[in-house]
């Protein structure tokens, strides 16, 4: 079995609400306050973070702080390639969504021969681009980086310029091209989309389990369904952002959406979906402590992330 490595991303130069960059650090104090030794476990890097940009504003209105967002995917994607490189498994710890495409073209560039599934457990779809986002928070946008997607049949928007310079340089990060197939993706708890993002579901049949099913089958069987829709990928990676959950439990995220998982489902689905001798890097994102009293969502998140990589270690060791 692979060593696990942490990879520390505090990050939130994607986000439209600040203080995801804590969320780390919240989820180390959640596991001090449940008496865990989990963060003495396992060897952790943490990946330099530029949010003192934010104290600039805003340059890119369809694309904010896309100068900053591009050095993170680049530094993720490092990071992220290395940790596979030196043969350990790569579980990420970041604060807003959009490096996860960093964490994606990292694994890629490390077995570009590889097809890689993706399965995103998120109440966002995030596959918005410069030309389609209502907000230009980068964080919306990780999937269109994967998937090398501009969506011009959905236009709304006129991004110009160095943003549109920076747009094509980022989906070149690691290695030039597309990532992923978007019928490689399978999406969980999806549940508050635009219509630019459904066109696209629509338009590549991308595969879509809503919150509905996880709660009539159970999040087992979903699990399992899941990556039976992946069965012909080689790799698979998994990002799981705490907004998945119901917004009666994830107030501590910039984005909370109601009709979401219970922590239990959540906690199954990624257990059991990390089960998989395919899976080769887990990832939790947008635990956001300044929006929670209580450090609630830290707990809670730090309890899948545990429960996770139980299942990660535990898993039966495959002759590659």
């Amino acid at each position: 079995m692979k060593a696990i490595k942490i990879i520390e991303v505090k990050s939130e130069i994607g986000a439209g609400t600040r203080g995801a960059s804590l969320g780390v650090e919240a989820m180390k104090i959640a596991s001090l306050d449940l008496k865990s030794d989990f963060f003495k476990q396992h060897e952790s890097v943490e990946v330099e973070h530029v949010n003192e940009l934010l104290f600039d504003g805003a340059k890119h209105a369809y694309a904010k702080f896309i100068d900053g967002v591009m050095i993170m995917e680049e530094r993720v994607c490092l990071e992220v390639y290395e940790t596979i490189w030196d043969d350990y498994f790569p579980l990420i710890i970041a604060g807003d969504h959009s490096t996860a495409y960093g964490t994606i073209a990292g694994i890629k560039k490390s077995n570009p021969g590889a097809r890689l599934g993706v399965i995103w457990i998120d109440a966002h779809a995030d596959i918005h681009t410069p030309y389609t986002t209502p907000s230009g928070n980068m964080h919306g946008m990780p999937l269109a980086m994967a998937c090398g997607i501009d969506n011009l049949e959905c236009k709304v928007n006129d991004p110009r310029g160095e943003t549109l310079e920076y747009w094509e340089q980022i989906k070149n990060v690691g290695m030039p091209g597309a990532k992923v197939y978007p019928e490689d993706i399978v999406y969980i708890a999806v549940r508050d989309l635009e219509k630019p993002e459904n066109y696209l579901i629509n338009k590549h049949n991308i595969n879509f389990i809503e919150t509905e099913e996880v709660k009539k089958y159970g999040a087992s069987v979903i699990a399992m369904k899941a990556l039976q829709m992946l069965d012909h990928c080689d790799h698979i990676y998994i990002s799981f952002d705490v907004d998945s959950l119901d917004s009666r439990i994830s107030s501590g995220t910039g984005t909370p959406v109601p009709n979401g998982l219970t922590v239990d489902e959540a906690k199954t689905l990624n257990s059991e979906l990390a089960k998989s001798p395919k899976l080769v890097a887990w990832e939790i994102v947008e635990v956001n402590p300044t929006l929670d009293s209580q450090n609630q969502m830290a707990e809670n998140a730090f309890e899948i992330l545990e429960a996770t990589t139980r299942s990660i270690i535990n898993r039966p060791v495959t002759v590659e």
